[in-house]
């Protein structure tokens, strides 16, 4: 697959704050790559630094075989970026939000392309309704529409689902789904690890550092161990005990205890004798596979 982005020792700092800290990895054509990390991870400094809103202070990278410093009015042709706060003009209609962004990339012949993205969104019912009137999934749905208009070669989705409803987070990812399907590249960021494991290619970043770089189902074959999840009352005082007391890693969700041993038929029966023995009620438990979320917390743990 070729490598559409490239990416090398890039790096970006704000007065003491290093925001991206020389990361390096590459982006195939045609995938779908997710940048994935909280918030202050470093994912947008990264993602305007690509579509040549910032200079990055050292470190080169490519979009397209274009230079990021020197060539980034040739990379703007051929990009779609949508925004965290994607700016659609409430008091224009949805038809007329395409034609304005049409317009603004110099698109003539747009109205069939218009039609077929708004088919593609299932946006057409609702062409002459103002902006303003649309609901938060609906809105983000004509913000790609816009990105779309121009037919760009890569996009560049900067947590396009932050803050919209399960149904049209579902909607969304279909239609990206969909993208892929005519060749179009899509570089996203999102906090959100269920969604990384739709990406062909994902970087877990943290802190301005890439932590894990590869495929999905490679990450979380990466972690060793086996991890045994406990349903168990009071969750909080048997994390504390184990934590205490041995040293596994161990994660908490609710009332469930993730709980990473090296080899369970020896060592989980110590391990619950540990927590009979200090009043913990034990009501399950079973081994479960790796979750991007155990390998994140895991790599951030062992790095601090």
């Amino acid at each position: 697959m070729n490598n559409i982005i490239k990416i090398e020792n890039l790096k970006r700092s704000y007065a003491n704050i290093v925001a991206v800290n020389g990361v390096s990895y590459s982006v195939g054509k045609g995938e779908m790559f997710g940048l994935v990390g909280p918030d202050g991870a470093g994912k947008t400094t990264t993602i305007r630094m690509l579509i040549g809103l910032l200079n990055p202070d050292s470190g080169i990278a490519e979009v397209l075989g274009y230079n990021i410093r020197t060539q980034k009015n040739k990379i703007k042709n051929e990009i779609g970026y949508l925004s965290q706060k994607f700016s659609l003009y409430g008091d224009l209609t949805v038809d007329e939000n395409i034609e304005f962004f049409a317009d603004i990339h110099g698109v003539k012949n747009y109205k069939a392309r218009r039609n077929e993205l708004l088919e593609f969104t299932r946006l057409t019912p609702f062409r002459d309704r103002l902006a303003d009137k649309l609901s938060g999934g609906m809105k983000q749905k004509l913000a790609l529409a816009c990105t779309l208009i121009h037919k760009p070669k890569i996009i560049f989705l900067d947590e396009p689902t932050t803050g919209v409803d399960p149904v049209s987070r579902r909607d969304f990812w279909k239609i990206l789904s969909n993208l892929l399907k005519e060749e179009i590249t899509i570089f996203m960021t999102t906090p959100y690890l269920d969604e990384a494991e739709r990406c062909n290619k994902i970087a877990l970043m943290n802190k301005g550092n890439i932590i894990s770089w590869d495929t999905p189902k490679n990450i979380k074959a990466s972690l060793s161990g086996q991890i045994v999840e406990i349903v168990c009352y009071p969750s909080r005082t048997a994390y504390n005990i184990i934590k205490a007391n041995t040293s596994y890693e161990v994660q908490m969700y609710g009332d469930r205890l993730n709980v990473t041993i090296q080899n369970y038929n020896e060592q989980f029966k110590e391990l619950e004798k540990l927590l009979v023995d200090n009043n913990v009620d034990l009501h399950d438990h079973r081994v479960i596979p790796p979750s991007l979320e155990n390998v994140f917390i895991h790599l951030i743990s062992k790095a601090s």
